[in-house]
């Protein structure tokens, strides 16, 4: 437990690596780790506090995924619980928080001489809360319901107590945005927009709950498609995603009756307590209609009781455990602290990875307030509202390995959803079809506009790439079919589309991708690396699919656009040859290695592959070394089978809590906001690709993993195959393979 302590011409590598068989060692005798027994190695990895929290930085994050909580016991011993959802976007198009909430017991919860445990159950997804003084014992408990909107704090008390429920909403007055705090809006409305926080609704008369909400009534929408995107007819059909949003909820429970409109009281003391937060987002043309779900939803939730949804949350949670883990052991502290850091990450995005939109990078649902240049409350979050893809990204190629599908929908559901709209911009901004992506872009969508003048992501093109690449990924694991047809098939041809009709053919008949951006590093390119690799790499694997899921017109114009493709790049340098970041390229803005995006994201260089020392030369030398936040060295170093490199970035990015904060996976906030979902991202997908990587139907075991680092796993692999095994001593032994036919495709690397 936790206490306060590609070749020439870019086509995918078939040759195989000299490699061994694993041949299964059998079960090492007298180690500390049981064999297989995830729930025993979680149980290690439970936070436990043994004295209450200042505020908010000292909060634990709970969640079913769609909303959440930030929750904290102060010194005096409230309990005190941040609301929030994935879907509450203010008029403004900022995510911010549903309300708070404050639970005060009489007797109070701590005294000078209470013994107090506060643990984050993680098996069974919830927090418990502990308080002993002198004969009184007080249990507590909160979840928020896995299957329902619903936080649920239950309590048991040895002696009669009293509780208070306070409702405590900070939106009271109406205000305007100004200085650092418009950073929480950087980057999603017209030049000169001024930004207004609007008061939320507090409804009086209730007898035994307390009710309130936010709705929004003016929206940033219409001037943010007419400014920004300059073509609002784009979005025609659209409705307005923000106008009419309401969200916030409401609070009752068990012999609660409302005092006023902001505090419920008990009627009379005792020694069980039972309170309900029901959260709501919905746009509805009145607050009436809101009200109406809101209570529908109270109305369901009573048709089930407590004992038996109770019993179905701890079966989701189970369930989630069991899909997938990784314990790393290690003499040194690193392995604990690292194995930590993945189970604590993986707790966040089961938390925060199950709504309607998909996890923010820069915070999810769990920010609080926090120093940024001045106190800003729990709604602020540097970066603002905007999905920045180099960011988001990285929260779910881990979700693969994990087998985390569910999790990844709402991802690839925005970027679906949002594809018709930016299809038409496209053709009205540059006259053509196809679809590039904003590096930038509110969850309704939006493109890369064509300025006169260059500026971050103004040539940066290959978000719907990349989505394809991982759309890929989704199907080799799962094998749903319907998904490459709904999904997969109309990202990337749009994708293809975009960049075969953007750029023009040189007089050898190759696409001339130029002017571009080599990521946001380097501006003004031609052929940059990471466009190039990532055509070639998709190219190759659409047309390995399955005949049946494709068409031959698409087949024939695949191959045809493929022969039309410039090489990766590459350049001679002092070590020899190394990938380059573009064919030419000069104008450097920002601190990115994108010729490593041909290792990753586009794995068509790397370990268990051809020409894999070219690749680590190109690593060698790279000019921007570190880990942290959205920086890849990590996840280079282990795809280039670079253990000790691998690790040490790991061990550092697992050590990286924001400072102040005290829960040990709220990282950052590095270059971004706290929680920094992109930087745990990373330290998942790095340590999962030193365990196991795949190529084709080859499972690669071992590529970078230290040899004094020993494990417990299990990963999930192409054509809906589960790995199974532990480390001892450099050797993987008790591996167990599902399907049993899938082990004759597994390589120990050595």
């Amino acid at each position: 437990m936790i206490t306060d302590r590609a070749d020439a011409v870019g086509i995918r590598a078939t040759a195989a690596l000299s490699a061994l068989v694993i041949a299964i060692a059998g079960t090492a005798s007298g180690d500390n780790m049981r064999t297989h027994d995830q729930p025993s190695g979680l149980e290690r990895y439970n936070v436990v506090w043994t004295t209450p929290s200042e505020d908010a930085r000292g909060s634990m994050p709970i969640g079913n995924g769609n909303v959440g909580a930030n929750l904290w016991v102060e010194p005096n011993g409230d309990l005190v619980l941040y609301l929030a959802g994935t879907d509450a976007w203010s008029e403004d198009g900022r995510l911010v928080k549903h309300g708070r909430a404050r639970l005060r017991f009489t007797p109070p919860l701590v005294a000078a001489e209470t013994e107090f445990r506060q643990q984050l159950d993680l098996h069974n997804g919830m927090v418990r809360i502990t308080a002993a003084t002198g004969r009184r014992h007080v249990e507590l408990s909160v979840r928020v319901d896995a299957n329902r909107p619903v936080v649920c704090v239950d309590g048991r008390d040895s002696e009669p107590s009293r509780l208070r429920v306070t409702l405590e909403p900070w939106r009271t007055a109406r205000r305007e945005l100004e200085g650092q705090e418009r950073h929480s809006v950087h980057t999603i409305g017209p030049r000169g927009q001024k930004y207004t926080v609007e008061p939320d609704t507090v409804l009086t008369g209730q007898t035994a709950r307390l009710t309130w909400c936010h709705r929004n009534e003016r929206s940033l929408w219409p001037a943010a498609v007419e400014a920004v995107d300059r073509f609002a007819d784009a979005y025609a059909g659209m409705a307005d995603p923000l106008l009419h949003r309401t969200f916030g909820g409401c609070i009752l429970g068990k012999g609660l009756v409302a005092a006023d409109s902001l505090n419920l009281v008990s009627e009379k003391p005792g020694q069980t307590h039972e309170v309900r937060m029901f959260l709501l987002t919905a746009q509805t043309e009145t607050a009436a209609e809101w009200l109406k779900k809101l209570d529908a939803l109270v109305t369901e939730a009573d048709t089930v009781t407590a004992k038996a949804a109770r019993r179905s949350h701890e079966e989701w949670w189970h369930a989630f455990w069991d899909r997938s883990w990784i314990f790393a052991a290690g003499a040194d502290t690193g392995a604990d602290a690292v194995t930590r850091g993945y189970v604590l990450q993986r707790w966040i995005n089961a938390c925060g990875g199950r709504g309607r939109y998909p996890i923010k990078f820069n915070g999810s649902i769990f920010t609080v307030d926090a120093e940024d240049q001045g106190r800003w409350d729990a709604d602020y979050r540097r970066w603002g509202p905007c999905y920045w893809f180099q960011n988001t990204r990285l929260a779910y190629w881990p979700m693969l390995a994990a087998g985390d599908f569910d999790m990844m929908r709402p991802f690839f559901r925005m970027y679906g959803d949002a594809l018709p709209a930016v299809t038409n911009l496209v053709g009205r901004h540059y006259g053509h079809g196809g679809a590039a992506f904003a590096e930038t872009m509110p969850f309704w969508g939006r493109v890369t506009l064509k300025y006169d003048i260059a500026y971050y992501g103004t040539h940066y093109y290959s978000q719907s790439t990349e989505l394809a690449a991982m759309m890929l990924d989704y199907y080799a694991l799962t094998q749903d079919r319907e998904f490459v047809k709904r999904s997969l098939l109309p990202m990337a041809e749009a994708g293809l589309a975009f960049y075969s009709e953007h750029f023009p053919r040189n007089a050898a008949g190759k696409l001339d991708i130029h002017p571009a951006d080599s990521i946001e590093t380097y501006w003004m390119c031609r052929n940059p690396s990471p466009d190039v690799a990532g055509l070639h790499y998709v190219l190759a694997r659409l047309l390995a699919l399955p005949e049946s899921l494709t068409t031959p017109d698409q087949r024939d114009r695949w191959r045809k656009f493929a022969g039309e493709l410039p090489p990766v790049p590459t350049r001679q340098a002092d070590v020899g040859q190394v990938l380059s970041p573009a064919g030419e390229y000069s104008e450097k803005r920002n601190t990115e290695n994108p010729e490593l995006y041909a290792v990753f994201p586009y794995r068509l260089y790397g370990a268990g592959m051809p020409q894999l020392e070219l690749a680590r030369r190109t690593y060698a030398i790279r000019l921007h070394k570190g880990s942290g936040g959205w920086q890849q060295d990590a996840i280079h170093a282990a795809d280039l089978g670079l253990a000790e490199d691998a690790r040490g970035f790991v061990v550092h990015n697992a050590t990286n809590a924001a400072a102040g904060f005290r829960f040990p996976a709220m990282w950052g906030p590095n270059f971004d906001w706290i929680p920094d979902q992109c930087h745990g991202g990373v330290l998942m997908l790095a340590l999962q690709h030193m365990l196991m990587q795949c190529e084709g139907r080859r499972i690669l075991l071992l590529p970078a993993w230290p040899k004094d680092w020993d494990a417990d796993f299990k990963l999930h692999a192409p054509f809906q195959t589960t790995v199974q095994g532990r480390v001892r001593s450099g050797k993987v032994v008790d591996l167990k393979v599902d399907p049993p036919e899938r082990k004759k495709d597994v390589e120990l690397m050595l």
